[in-house]
């Protein structure tokens, strides 16, 4: 039997047998009695009071005796190392004790020496020094007389006492006997917690059953599914190996993820790391999982756009999960690695790990995961994917076992529609469909002539009581279709939930600072919205939040939404097979009628999709093929993927020759799928390439050591491109144009530096409307137009295109294109309507804030840039103050509200003008009165919001109490004599 699990090391030695808490009373009572004679614990009396405790003491001390009398020493010392508290010393090596403690296992374990003679005068023998045999006879000879022994309960008491008193001087970091109290007190209460925890450990999957409560009550799950249950207990999850696991969209994957993430947290005290593809649902991630860290106490950090510290905070106390996009949480690696702190991170999870395969993301995925796993070989990775044709490669990848099932928790039937024919999806059936109705819906010839894909039909056979997404190929056909459902719908829709649609349509204009979309406002009466990213986030957030809640009945959307945040639908419509001007891919397709079926609500979710003639065969090998397969995409856009990879992991030195950067391609997806996606060129050639390519954009450069062989190095531009993120295409651009910036920065005005931090990767997705670029130009300060002049747009430019008269003069359009855009964000900045500045712009709201975005998040990877070249020193405070307007763009007041995650500008000024003005208001409102005061605020978004607000507070209080910490501690290295 261990005590405190071997905690507790001295007490295990005398009393190993004794009941733990009483143990520890024992000691803190004496210790508040010598101190202050507090009575810390109201009807506990003294060691003198508790009888059974006395009495077991009485019975040792008895069996001692005896055992001297009846036995020789030896014998006695035989039998008592065969006892439990042998065993004990034996198996619990010593661990980080109080000083008290330490003093305490020293008194035990070191024979007490008089000045006379060196004999033990203690009743516990020494069981780690035993003592040579010697000759019983002689000992009895030259034994010296008698002498008065104390009994066991006072030598106790002696040693408790004398610990207490001298454990000021044993401590390192305190003097005082208040602080060695405190020491002793928080230990105690610690490994009473611990003991706790560990009893507790067990009933849900090896976690607290307080976690399982949780579960209940935050997000409502009784129980888990069977498959949910199977994956936890499987071996690869028990022995912490890497699996990935496989369901369809909806199945539950996300649970069982979080599951594995608290017991990283609050069983094995590491930190856990969880990439997600979006920034939405990073967010929706953060709000939910919040309030778990405020329960269970660990910390909940939020990294993405230009949030997130690099590295991260140091936390002596507290383990965290880092909630990342795929940028971020390559940064966030990145800084780790850097640091030596990779081995804190036990757990990594990522969502969607097929997006493996999707561009430049894959690319910068697949180089996160590589990195984990040539560095650190205890951190487990979990990957959720969807069914794909080839997990055999990503297995090998990752080294990790594949749990695949097809449950869903509701029904899934699937339909096409053919004219007025619906046929039900099978893949057995050799024409691939089978019959299974006609359209009963009687329409008028101008009604067939509006409609003539019968989606009013289809529509109307759930809505209002039930809901329906529909997906539409583009953004414009999204409204328009929505616009064209109302106008022939009854208007009984219009008294369907009458009053939370007129109080949605306040919000949306009040969100807008009193504009409102003409289409939404057409729509949401009867209770219709378009979802899609011309709209703004708080846009958004409150069409999904009336969806959800059922205030809308009916979105038309993208095929985006089915990336993103779970909106499920009992019936779900696909318009057309097509995504723009794209096919339907096999893995779109199936994302998209994964939404059909709400768990807990619908018995079954219906999917239609709608076939035009033309279409059929294509539809039918659409629905019959195998899951698409996912490939490496190091070698996507010539590369830079690649030449990314390598610059990186010779910049925080992971490989410093040629042959460990062959070693470190070795473990890559594109090792495992050379074959297929490089058949003409081996992976040896292309990595030699890249070390050449980056060795001619003087990113790194060659030396030799004293041995004479070649070292990777990289250089100052090579250290400051991967530590800003930045693309290597842009690199060199850069660089050159911060330079140039630095000969005649406009410090009275923004503009100069919002053109620093346009992103150069939008400045094609945006041309001029020219009349409009004069107009601005126009309006411009003459030392912003001799800015203008100066990074190479002239006024007599601008003026020639607006009249239409062509141009002799050479000019950089891509140059010109970055400040059409820098204009839109500085007007942006300067009164942060974004209604105003779209329609001034003549530009979607919904491009204004995706540009305000990427300018946010491109500023904060500028900053990291300059940040490592010292030429660039002015820059830094100017683009830490840039950013952060960047990331907000509102009026300063709301900008610590908008640090909560989740909460928009309108949400924002809703809780400033309730009175909730500060964080510290946020985290310490009411629920029930929050949701009374705030117009379409439900309780499970009123807790979400306190709780992100509590872990926000929370976190600042951390990072200040770690940076104090760090200021008082004794350096270990101090010159001594």
């Amino acid at each position: 039997m261990q005590v405190f699990g071997g905690d507790l090391y001295g007490f295990s030695i005398l009393i190993g047998w004794i009941r733990h808490d009483v143990v520890i009373l024992v000691q803190i009572k004496i210790l508040a009695e010598m101190f202050d004679n507090e009575d810390l614990f109201e009807g506990y009396d003294s060691i003198v009071g508790d009888s059974s405790f006395l009495a077991k003491l009485e019975d040792v001390e008895l069996q001692m005796r005896q055992c001297h009398d009846q036995q020789t020493p030896n014998a006695c010392e035989e039998d008592l190392s065969d006892s439990v508290l042998a065993e004990d010393f034996r198996d619990s090596p010593p661990r980080a004790l109080p000083s008290s403690q330490l003093e305490f296992q020293k008194a035990v374990t070191t024979p007490h020496k008089s000045p006379s003679r060196g004999a033990h005068n203690t009743s516990t023998p020494d069981l780690m020094n035993p003592r040579p045999a010697v000759n019983h006879a002689d000992l009895t000879a030259n034994k010296p007389p008698p002498k008065a022994r104390r009994s066991m309960k006072d030598h106790l008491k002696k040693v408790l006492i004398d610990n207490a008193a001298t454990s000021s001087t044993v401590s390192k970091t305190v003097q005082q006997k208040e602080a060695v109290m405190t020491e002793e007190m928080s230990f105690a209460m610690q490994a009473m917690e611990s003991i706790s925890a560990e009893q507790d450990l067990g009933p849900f999957f090896g976690l607290p059953s307080k976690v399982k409560d949780l579960i209940l009550r935050l997000k409502g799950i009784q129980d888990l599914y069977e498959w949910q249950k199977t994956c936890l207990s499987l071996d690869s999850v028990q022995q912490r190996r890497n699996l990935i696991y496989s369901l369809p969209t909806s199945g539950g994957k996300t649970l069982v993820a979080e599951i594995l993430i608290f017991k990283e947290l609050l069983c094995r005290k590491k930190d856990a790391l969880l990439i997600l593809p979006y920034i939405s649902l990073v967010q929706e991630k953060v709000r939910g999982l919040s309030s778990f860290g405020i329960e269970l106490d660990f910390m909940v950090e939020e990294y993405a756009g230009s949030k997130g510290r690099f590295p991260p905070v140091k936390r002596r106390n507290k383990n965290s999960l880092y909630v990342t996009t795929i940028e971020k949480g390559h940064s966030l690696v990145n800084s780790l690695i850097e640091n030596d702190r990779l081995d804190n991170i036990g757990l990594v999870v990522v969502d969607e790990l097929h997006m493996l395969g999707d561009g430049s993301r894959g690319a910068i995925l697949e180089m996160t995961l590589s990195k984990i796993l040539y560095m650190s070989k205890s951190t487990q990775i979990i990957g959720m994917s969807a069914t794909l044709g080839n997990v055999g490669d990503l297995q090998t990848f990752l080294n990790a076992e594949n749990y695949t099932n097809d449950f869903r928790p509701v029904e899934l039937k699937e339909y096409v529609k053919i004219k007025e024919s619906i046929y039900e999806v099978d893949p057995r059936e050799e024409t691939c469909f089978s019959f299974s109705r006609l359209l009963g819906f009687k329409y008028s010839s101008g009604m067939q002539k509006m409609d003539p894909d019968h989606i009013i039909a289809l529509a109307t056979e759930v809505i209002p009581q039930q809901s329906c997404l529909i997906f539409c190929a583009t953004k414009k056909n999204c409204e328009n279709l929505a616009g064209m459902i109302c106008k022939y719908l009854n208007k009984v829709f219009l008294k369907h939930k009458e009053a939370e649609k007129a109080t949605l349509l306040g919000e949306l204009k009040s969100s807008g600072n009193g504009s409102l979309c003409p289409v939404l406002k057409k729509t949401v009466p009867f209770g219709l919205a378009y979802h899609h990213s011309g709209l703004t986030s708080d846009e958004r957030k409150l069409v999904e939040e009336a969806y959800s809640s059922g205030v809308l009945c009916l979105l038309t959307c993208t095929s985006t939404l089915a990336a993103g945040i779970n909106l499920p639908a009992r019936r779900v419509i696909l318009r057309s097979p097509y995504v723009a001007t794209e096919f339907l891919k096999r893995s779109q397709y199936k994302q998209m009628v994964g939404r059909a079926g709400r768990a807990g609500i619908d018995a079954m979710g219906e999917s239609i999709l709608i076939l035009q003639d033309k279409d059929i065969n294509m539809a039918k090998k659409l629905l019959s093929a195998p899951m698409e397969k996912c490939y490496s995409n190091l070698l996507h856009d010539g590369g830079r993927g690649l030449f990314s990879l390598v610059l990186s992991f010779i910049g925080l030195k992971i490989t410093t020759t040629v042959e460990q950067v062959r070693d470190f391609m070795k473990g890559t997806l594109l090792s495992v799928q050379e074959a297929q996606v490089s058949p003409e060129r081996s992976l040896w050639d292309l990595t030699v390439e890249s070390i050449d390519t980056l060795k001619q954009k003087s990113l790194i450069e060659v030396s030799a050591d004293v041995n004479n062989q070649s070292i990777l190095q990289i250089t100052r531009l090579g250290r400051a491109t991967f530590k800003g993120s930045i693309d290597l295409s842009y690199c060199d651009l850069l660089y050159r144009d911060l330079s140039k910036g630095l000969e005649g920065l406009l410090l009275n005005s923004f503009l100069h530096l919002v053109y620093l931090v346009t992103p150069y990767d939008m400045v094609n997705q945006c041309k001029p409307d020219w009349m409009i670029y004069f107009r601005q130009f126009t309006n411009l300060s003459a030392a912003e137009q001799k800015m203008a002049t100066a990074v190479g747009v002239p006024e007599s430019f601008v003026a020639r295109k607006a009249a239409g008269q062509s141009v002799r003069k050479s000019v950089d359009i891509v140059v010109v294109n970055r400040l059409y855009l820098a204009l839109v964000l500085y007007s942006l900045l300067k009164e942060t309507n974004l209604w105003n500045v779209s329609d001034r712009f003549q530009l979607t709201r919904g491009f204004v804030q995706t540009l305000l975005s990427s300018a946010s998040a491109f500023g904060s990877s500028v900053l990291h840039f300059t940040e490592e070249l010292e030429e660039f020193w002015a820059y830094k405070a100017l683009l830490s103050e840039l950013t952060r307007r960047l990331t907000y763009c509102v009026q300063a007041e709301l900008i610590p509200l908008m640090e909560v995650a989740g909460v928009m500008e309108h949400r924002a000024k809703q809780l400033y003008n309730a009175g909730y003005k500060t964080l510290a208001h946020l985290a310490n409102a009411d629920p029930q009165i929050l949701v009374q005061t705030i117009e379409n605020l439900f309780k499970r978004q009123a807790n979400q919001i306190i709780a992100s607000a509590k872990m926000l507070i929370k976190e600042k209080a951390e990072a200040l109490q770690e940076e104090v910490d760090d200021l008082l501690m004794l350096p270990s290295d101090i010159p001594s004599l």
